[in-house]
């Protein structure tokens, strides 16, 4: 049996996906894809400045697996600003750090961070106990799919797919599976 994946916690998804050097044709371009984690790595490290260490609990993963995250988005980055290669960030094993869910029976919206999410979804809404709850639409249970296998294990869950430098959000039906 395969090893299950382990979901990077993100907190940005970019709203811009797509790059590519000025002046040359997009038929011409080779393209590097970064996934969403790695993007996520980048941000932490080399933007917001943060330790390793703190990276690394932020996106729920151990340090040496922050460490090859963040190797591995800089040598892809580098290839494509020293070769002339455009940038896609898609896909990747990642999970947003926060959800939002909402409450059918009164209309109630919450957000539950992440931690609390590790042990499953809310049972009930938190203003009138209602167990008639779901994701928000556009917010909620958001989670990224990897490419290649297209793999996804949450039956609940939206998944973030890239189509032409955007991101949109399809849900997934509990009673379709």
């Amino acid at each position: 049996m395969p090893r299950p994946i382990k979901w990077r916690r993100v907190d940005f998804v970019p709203q811009i996906t797509f790059f590519k050097p000025a002046g040359i044709p997009l038929h011409a371009l080779e393209e590097v894809r970064l996934s969403v984690e790695e993007a996520e790595a980048i941000r932490l490290k080399d933007l917001e400045g943060l330790e390793q260490e703190e990276c690394a609990q932020k996106m729920n993963i151990s340090r040496p697996t922050f460490h090859r995250v963040l190797e591995s988005a800089r040598k892809k980055l580098a290839d494509a600003l020293l070769n002339g290669k455009a940038i896609r960030i898609e896909g990747g094993n990642f999970e947003m750090a926060m959800r939002r869910f909402r409450c059918v029976k009164r209309g109630h919206e919450w957000d539950v961070p992440f931690e609390d999410m590790l042990t499953g979804p809310p049972p009930t809404c938190p203003k009138c106990q209602s167990p008639d709850i779901q994701p928000s639409p556009g917010f909620g249970m958001k989670r990224g799919v990897n490419k290649a296998s297209g793999s996804i294990d949450d039956k609940s869950a939206s998944h973030v797919e890239h189509k032409s430098g955007e991101l949109t959000l399809q849900s997934r039906c509990s009673s379709s599976n």
